[in-house]
């Protein structure tokens, strides 16, 4: 299993993800651009002494990226209608996606990829602006859930 950041702009959440990534070994991929240069000392803060075990990958476009995973799955996240994570079957070899913080992964990005999942949120905020709810999870907080759930699935077995 691999994580990708489609061009992640906030440093703390790259940093965020990238303990994530360190706590379950696996891969970061990061591809360009980035909102931040890679030497940020929030990025680094937010991964703490972490970075030495994680592997990570740069891509200068998502072309790149595409090219180099083409014998796995690309599996994006977005709240645009996807599978929810609870129905969807993770692979060892697959790649879990996310988009910007500001805008999340464009349809052109979604349509590349192989599946599309969506997080259920109780509370998601209606496209009106007057009612109340939540419009997103924050990126480190939805990889997070993303990589444990895929984790769980493919390393525990219920014995029960």
């Amino acid at each position: 299993m691999e994580v990708a950041l489609f061009e992640p702009r906030i440093p703390q959440n790259t940093g965020n993800i990238a303990r994530s990534c360190a706590a379950f070994n696996i891969p970061l991929n990061l591809i360009e651009p980035l909102g931040f240069k890679i030497e940020n000392k929030y990025l680094k803060r937010a991964g703490l002494d972490y970075w030495p075990l994680v592997t990570v990958n740069k891509y200068g476009n998502f072309n790149k990226f595409l090219e180099s995973k083409s014998k796995k799955r690309i599996i994006a996240f977005s709240k645009k209608n996807g599978l929810y994570l609870n129905d969807f079957k993770f692979q060892k070899n697959d790649v879990l996606l996310f988009g910007r913080e500001d805008t999340g992964l464009p349809d052109c990005i979604i349509n590349k990829s192989d599946f599309l999942i969506s997080i259920y949120m109780p509370n998601l905020k209606p496209s009106t602006n007057n009612q109340k709810g939540v419009r997103s999870l924050n990126l480190s907080v939805a990889c997070g859930i993303a990589i444990y759930e895929a984790h769980k699935q493919l390393n525990f077995k219920n014995d029960n």
